[in-house]
């Protein structure tokens, strides 16, 4: 038996120690946003459908035909189209749409103006207010909110490896 204790203590001492590699890191940030006015504007453009069942169409001079119209401004403005029943009496169906363009812009628009389209989205510029971020030890962060269309993050961040 003492025998085995010896042997087992000489194990412990030849034993290569253990070794560890330890990276521990904090750090802190704040990030504040006051937004800017805005403009997006979209031009619209022209469409027209025309569908129908039972009828025939005529632009005014030749049957069966739908008028091609014409294009002013980039804003297309559709044909003259009569329609006649072809079975008096009978079922029929006929349908036509039309969506005005917006016209092409002929020059820039001014800094600080919104072009005349169909489709513009405007915000107003934010407002700091009492908009605040601080960092008073690694862990601690004060924030304090803003006006409208402001932002105020923190974050911590706490590493620790061991290799």
């Amino acid at each position: 038996m003492k025998r085995w204790n010896l042997i087992g203590f000489a194990l412990l001492i030849v034993a290569s120690p253990a070794k560890a590699d330890l990276i521990h890191s904090i750090s802190a940030s704040t990030q504040l946003t006051v937004n800017a006015a805005a403009t997006q504007a979209t031009r619209v453009g022209s469409s027209f459908q025309i569908s129908g069942n039972g009828v025939d169409t005529t632009d005014g001079t030749t049957a069966n035909t739908v008028s091609v119209g014409t294009i002013t401004s980039g804003v297309y403005a559709p044909g003259t189209i009569a329609v006649t029943q072809d079975s008096p009496g009978s079922s029929f169906s006929f349908s036509q749409t039309y969506k005005q363009a917006d016209a092409v812009p002929t020059s820039a628009v001014t800094v600080g103006a919104a072009p005349n389209f169909s489709d513009v989205t405007s915000t107003a510029a934010g407002v700091a207010g009492s908009l605040a971020g601080t960092i008073t030890s690694p862990q601690v962060l004060t924030i304090t909110a803003g006006g409208a269309g402001s932002t105020a993050v923190g974050q911590v961040v706490t590493t620790l490896q061991v290799d």
